[in-house]
């Protein structure tokens, strides 16, 4: 039966939801149910948080054709790809345990999504994960796009090239700024993964230094799976997806939750927010062959102060 861990009960008991978390608990299920089945065979692309050899907590994405998410029996999803060369998790994914991980699969086309957190270990050429968790979300936040593939004249995987530092650059800074949707990946105290969506209009993200970032944590479901892991381990890792070209960039650092009033009353929605210190960074050109349209912000978004 699905239950709350000790650090996603003392926030939800912090911030007065403890009656509508439990409300929320029936979105929770060990199992993928047919209509979800379906929404993931149909999926180009889905998000992947988990922990790299040195325990960093990164996130990062796989595409594929129609069919490459699979779910052959209902504790069990099949990802026909596996992390490229360079990719945070590539070596931890493609040899070695199984590893605990999150997943979040997103159609911003229709602004659904859910979440499978679980084991994943390597299977020819991709991932079995046996299920622990699945999760259904609201759509807030989520911006509209449609996808397509790239075309022979636009870059490739012979034009992927891997970038890494310990800060973020002065381009990478401005990426950040324009973001209005992220993923981030968070791990409790056990290890157990998971992957999330965060959204909102441009500037949202507010990057304070090279090595410092913040964020609203705006009204949600209620759970606070995200910042009931950074409560027990505040280790957590960001990808942020350059919509137009494939680009991604990936960061690994720590997190935690502010909860101060007068902090809070600079970003307008926000309940809570989130810093997160950037220890790693690694940045993907290339990184993906999906393309997609600009962007119809969520009406639910924030105006951003």
């Amino acid at each position: 039966m699905p239950t709350y861990h000790r650090g996603e009960i003392a926030v939800q008991e912090r911030a007065g939801l403890a009656r509508q978390a439990e409300f929320s608990l029936g979105g929770i299920g060990e199992s993928v149910p047919p209509v979800a089945r379906d929404f993931l065979a149909q999926q180009p692309w889905i998000v992947l948080g988990g922990a790299d050899r040195d325990g960093r907590v990164w996130a990062t994405q796989l595409t594929g054709g129609a069919g490459f998410l699979r779910v052959p029996d209902p504790r069990t999803v099949t990802v026909g790809a596996l992390p490229l060369p360079g990719d945070p998790l590539a070596e931890v994914l493609t040899a070695g345990p199984a590893l605990p991980i999150g997943m979040i699969a997103i159609e911003p086309a229709t602004r659904r999504r859910m979440r499978v957190n679980g084991r994943a270990r390597r299977e020819e050429a991709g991932l079995r994960v046996d299920i622990d968790q699945v999760i259904a979300n609201c759509p807030k936040y989520l911006q509209k796009r449609n996808h397509r593939w790239a075309g022979p004249d636009e870059a490739g995987p012979a034009d992927r090239t891997v970038t890494a530092g310990t800060e973020l650059s002065k381009a990478q800074q401005r990426k950040v700024r324009a973001a209005d949707t992220f993923f981030v990946a968070t791990a409790s105290d056990r290890g157990d993964a998971d992957a999330s969506h965060r959204g909102g209009n441009p500037g949202f993200v507010q990057v304070l230094s090279p090595t410092l970032l913040r964020w609203p944590d705006y009204v949600g479901n209620a759970m606070f799976l995200t910042l009931g892991n950074l409560l027990l381990n505040a280790s957590a890792g960001i990808l942020v997806p350059d919509w137009e070209t494939g680009d991604t960039l990936h960061l690994s650092g720590t997190a935690r939750t502010v909860w101060d009033a007068e902090d809070i009353a600079t970003a307008p929605g926000a309940q809570r927010l989130v810093e997160f210190s950037v220890q790693a960074v690694r940045e993907i050109t290339a990184a993906s062959p999906l393309r997609w349209t600009s962007p119809g912000y969520s009406r639910f978004n924030p105006p951003v102060g």
